[in-house]
């Protein structure tokens, strides 16, 4: 059983607000206009999120939230099979 995340706020998905994540091993999940777009994990939270600022699907969110975890693997897996669980079996957008 997995322990529950301490998720950041909802932030703008700005160049000023990922300068400030942490360079943790974490998950995170990007959204526009309510819906969610990507949900991932990474070794470096801000890494992947910075990167993920100039892909061309991922570059439309609005806003992201992060979680710092070691499991960040096996947590971006649960997350992404609760979300296809709420969603008959659809990923988001963008993945």
């Amino acid at each position: 059983m997995s322990t529950e995340l301490a998720w950041s706020d909802w932030l703008d998905f700005s160049q000023e607000q990922i300068s400030m994540v942490p360079e943790s091993s974490g998950v995170y999940m990007m959204h526009a206009a309510m819906k969610i777009l990507y949900i991932g994990g990474s070794s470096n939270i801000k890494g992947s999120v910075s990167e993920l600022a100039s892909k061309e699907c991922t570059c439309n969110a609005k806003r992201f939230k992060y979680a710092k975890t070691a499991d960040y693997k096996q947590e971006a897996g649960r997350l992404i099979q609760e979300y296809k669980q709420k969603h008959g079996g659809s990923m988001p957008i963008c993945m």
